[in-house]
């Protein structure tokens, strides 16, 4: 019992980024479920985190009450962003959303009451890995849920081609801006659980790697099924600390060289699974089969 809770203590911090980074791949997830290639989470992010910072710093909010308001006000905020933004599309959509990202940050920087790029430090300690974990595992019941109703096979029909869908008489704006709404949500909710587990929150934070580490994770764990980007977020968390145990073993010096290994794993991911982890089932079922035909 004692080595379980000193492993536990040892990778408490290990398990809370694999529940954030799923709570941020599934942000990303729900957009993709639509079609939409908004990358717009890190700033919605950033809105949550300073919400549910200022509510308990400030305010002296409940955290329950900082964590809704951490939801809220990005879900808001998504609304009359989605409305004009949500018309565009592909690379065009992207770099619009990226751009709003890019103006939160900057907004922050340049706010005092915040203390602008240096942040705000000393932040209590509140989120513990339960309230992580329960928080990844409500999404996942929505994103379930959706799977297989009426809202669910409209995404599918958006998805696939939505000037098709358009036409059978799906409202694909309404669509597309409900889970625009959502991901703001999960988003901004992932940002005040990591600020009141880390004890700060500054704008660098919120930069452009961060939308691409979302981003990572949701394709590298796969979006044909919803629980594909948790798993991507999981494989990625997990993979440098696996590759510090291991590569002192087999003589990998710390250093660029595991930074290349990690990139190498990435890469192996992506080019021989290009429909992600979730895939992997379905692949190693096919050459089973093949090779039994070929017998």
């Amino acid at each position: 019992m004692e080595a379980l809770q000193d492993f536990l203590l040892t990778y408490e911090s290990t398990f809370g980024y694999i529940g954030l980074n799923a709570l941020l791949a599934l942000s990303v997830y729900a957009t993709l479920s639509a079609g939409q290639l908004a990358l717009s989470n890190a700033g919605f992010m950033a809105i949550g985190a300073y919400a549910a910072t200022l509510a308990t710093t400030q305010a002296d909010a409940a955290f329950p009450l900082a964590l809704a308001a951490s939801a809220l006000l990005p879900a808001l905020v998504a609304v009359p962003l989605g409305l004009p933004v949500l018309r565009l599309r592909g690379v065009f959509l992207a770099i619009a959303t990226i751009g709003f990202g890019e103006v939160v940050r900057l907004g922050i920087v340049n706010w005092d009451y915040v203390n602008g790029a240096q942040g705000i430090v000393a932040i209590p300690q509140k989120t513990k890995l339960w309230m992580i974990f329960l928080a990844v595992a409500a999404v996942l019941f929505v994103l379930a849920r959706l799977r297989g109703s009426k809202w669910g096979f409209a995404l599918e029909a958006i998805r696939e081609d939505e000037p098709a869908a358009r036409t059978m008489g799906i409202p694909t704006a309404s669509y597309k801006l409900a889970m625009l709404v959502l991901g703001a949500a999960i988003a901004g909710l992932a940002g005040a659980l990591e600020a009141h587990l880390t004890f700060m929150v500054a704008p660098n934070g919120f930069g452009f790697g961060r939308v691409v580490d979302m981003l990572v994770f949701a394709v590298v764990g796969g979006t044909a099924r919803y629980w594909g980007p948790v798993l991507g977020a999981a494989f990625l968390t997990l993979l440098p600390e696996v590759l510090r145990e291991v590569a002192p073993l087999v003589g990998i010096e710390p250093g660029p060289l595991r930074l290349a290994v990690n990139g190498v794993i990435l890469l192996a991911v992506i080019l021989y699974l290009p429909n992600g982890l979730v895939s992997l089932p379905d692949r190693l079922r096919e050459r089973r089969v093949a090779r039994g035909a070929a017998a």
